[in-house]
């Protein structure tokens, strides 16, 4: 049984209508698949080969301590960029128009220690849907009880400390998806509000075949090959994915808590007052958009509002079709969040953060539908 929620258009705005037009207009008049391009391909080649050449450099032992933990932050990076850039297109389907090579591409997150099936319900089917919302939208549920993105959480004594210590908790993100939450979100039961009790025989199998897999060729495999003691290899792991953790922390967490965005609640009829499209509107921001440098890193999700409004639109499109959305966004009197730069983001998560320390929130929990 899926979440009961509603989006209810009230308004019965034309926005979404009008920027899927557009958007579609755009493609085919330039006649542009929506799809990866030959740059998107380059990007993925690039970031898949580099992690390759990482991992072989390091088995080679030819290299000293320093040099290979060099090589494993490289690896961490790149793992990240992986994620974005490769496995987050292929599992959202706009990698291509052929379903197997979406599939071959998604499945590289195996190659990071994560579960594509997982991810897809998580990410795809939750967080898209229910973006921001206190106790639907697991994203927002860093570390529960410790850091608090949840205007309607308990405030503990803590947090009024927690812009200090949220963002080096970001580190640990990759070590907690590798080791414990692939399992924690796939036996849970609910996601959110989203039944996730039932699972296909097959999706049990590659869960564990695939993490074991994973453990042997980074863990095993290495204390075997390399001229390292148990606990120098477990360091470089843990360096490995603090550098992951880091990157993917924080990329993910600038697109939806900044000062702007919205964590609305439903009404007493557990319906939000608002078209799904609008809703995203408010709780979704980008950042360093004219930035190549984030573009080619972030796989897009620098501009997370093109991409949650256009999930089956390759990243690469996105720079694009963005005057697109934000001129619709405008004539519909919609806010466009965005901030100018990766260090601006930082910023305001970093105030949000400070912000959500106190006792009195109200003004970032709900937003007003006025189009």
């Amino acid at each position: 049984m899926s979440n009961p929620l509603k989006f209810k258009d009230l308004n019965r705005s034309q926005f979404f209508v009008t920027a899927r037009k557009r958007v579609d207009a755009y493609f085919k008049e330039n006649s542009i698949s929506p799809n990866a391009n030959g740059a998107m391909w380059a990007k993925a080649i690039f970031f898949l080969a580099g992690y390759a050449l990482f991992y072989g450099l390091i088995l080679s032992n030819q290299f000293g301590t320093w040099e290979m933990l060099g090589l494993a932050l490289l690896m961490g990076v790149f793992a990240a960029c992986i994620g974005f850039n490769v496995s987050h297109d292929g599992l959202h389907g706009s990698f291509s128009s052929h379903s197997w090579v979406n599939r071959l591409m998604g499945n590289s997150f195996y190659l990071i220690g994560a579960n594509p099936y997982v991810w897809k319900i998580t990410h795809n089917i939750v967080h898209h849907t229910y973006t921001n919302i206190p106790g639907h939208d697991e994203d927002i549920e860093v570390a529960p009880g410790l850091v608090r993105l949840d205007p309607d959480e308990e405030l503990r004594p803590w947090h009024r400390f927690q812009h200090w210590y949220t963002i080096p908790l970001y580190s640990l993100a990759s070590l907690s998806w590798v080791l414990r939450k692939d399992y924690v979100k796939f036996f849970k039961g609910k996601i959110g509000h989203h039944d996730t009790s039932s699972h296909p025989r097959k999706e049990y199998v590659k869960l564990f075949i695939s993490k074991g897999l994973y453990y042997l060729f980074f863990l095993v495999i290495p204390f075997l090959v390399l001229d390292l003691t148990w606990w120098q290899l477990a360091i470089g792991f843990v360096l490995m994915h603090l550098a992951e953790g880091l990157v993917l922390g924080l990329v993910f967490q600038l697109a939806h808590a900044v000062e702007g965005t919205a964590f609305p609640i439903p009404d007493e009829n557990g319906d939000m007052q608002a078209a799904w499209a609008i809703h995203q509107m408010h709780t979704t921001a980008n950042f360093a958009p004219d930035s190549a440098l984030a573009a080619f890193i972030c796989g897009g999700l620098n501009r997370q509002i093109e991409h949650h409004l256009f999930p089956k639109v390759c990243h690469i499109h996105y720079p694009a079709i963005a005057h697109i959305v934000k001129q619709t966004a405008e004539e519909f009197d919609l806010p466009y969040l965005e901030n100018e730069s990766f260090g601006s983001a930082l910023q305001s998560h970093y105030r949000l953060l400070q912000k959500l320390g106190q006792p009195v929130v109200e003004d970032i929990k709900m937003y007003s539908v006025a189009d």
